[in-house]
């Protein structure tokens, strides 16, 4: 698929080089493009925005598989959105839907499972899991560099679309995440949270793929602690990430999805 680029921010080449960089389309006149050391995920996707200039930025996390036939998935998927909405900004692989759904389908390593239900039409949501976000160039949004670290641009993207009047969507792209096994929710996680209190006071309570945002911020203690208590059961489930990705892909039935548009 002409037109779009997919963009990785990234702390590992030997995983880029197992996952992301492996995915069929990259050999298909699709160019990746990939930022090492940055101080944050916004302040190395804006970054590559800057330089690049195809019409769909992918932005994936490097431990993504695009399985083959995932391009002619997205063209579908688009073309869907932009019936639905002309004036669409993100289109994710997985998302939380206005109503708290969880929209997927994912294959997450980390959860030994695939997840998220596959909707028949593109839904709006209110948030992203940020292993694969789509911006439409064209809605001229950027990501807030006064977000620190590494989470949490997935809703703050999302809200700054919806309050923008422009539509935050997720559809039925079939995606591997090949990620490790996540023990608990640490200090620059809490970090982002507070950001995002502060920031979206007023659209409080959002859900995030991970926990609700609250003005009062209980849920994140909640879910703190219920990680810790579940730690050992949620290590149990994961798969180790040293399987192919295109196993993986092959074992949900994605290994070739051309004719599933």
């Amino acid at each position: 698929m002409t037109g779009i680029v997919i963009a990785a921010a990234c702390n590992a080449q030997a995983i880029l080089d197992a996952n992301l960089a492996r995915s069929p389309l990259l050999g298909q006149g699709v160019r990746l493009v990939s930022e090492f050391g940055a101080p944050s995920a916004s302040v190395a996707y804006n970054r590559m925005l800057d330089a690049t200039d195809e019409p769909f930025v992918v932005f994936a996390h490097q431990d993504v598989f695009l399985p083959k036939g995932w391009d002619a998935v997205l063209r579908a998927r688009i073309a869907e959105v932009a019936a639905l909405d002309p004036n669409w900004a993100l289109l994710g692989a997985f998302g939380v839907g206005l109503d708290g759904a969880h929209i997927g389908p994912v294959w997450s390593s980390s959860l030994g499972m695939i997840v998220g239900r596959v909707p028949l039409v593109p839904v709006a949501v209110q948030s992203y899991d940020e292993m694969l976000i789509v911006l439409r160039r064209a809605s001229g949004l950027r990501f807030d560099e006064g977000l620190p670290g590494w989470h949490m641009y997935g809703t703050d993207i999302a809200q700054t679309a919806r309050a923008a009047g422009m539509g935050a969507w997720a559809g039925a792209l079939p995606t591997v995440h090949n990620d490790r096994y996540h023990g608990a929710l640490g200090p620059d996680f809490t970090e982002c949270y507070r950001f995002m209190q502060r920031k979206w006071q007023a659209a409080l309570p959002l859900r995030t793929p991970i926990t609700k945002i609250s003005g009062h911020g209980l849920h994140l203690l909640r879910d703190q602690w219920q990680n810790r208590q579940s730690a050992g059961f949620r290590l149990g489930m994961a798969v180790g990430t040293d399987t192919d990705p295109a196993v993986l892909a092959g074992r949900c039935g994605w290994a070739d999805l051309s004719a599933c548009g």
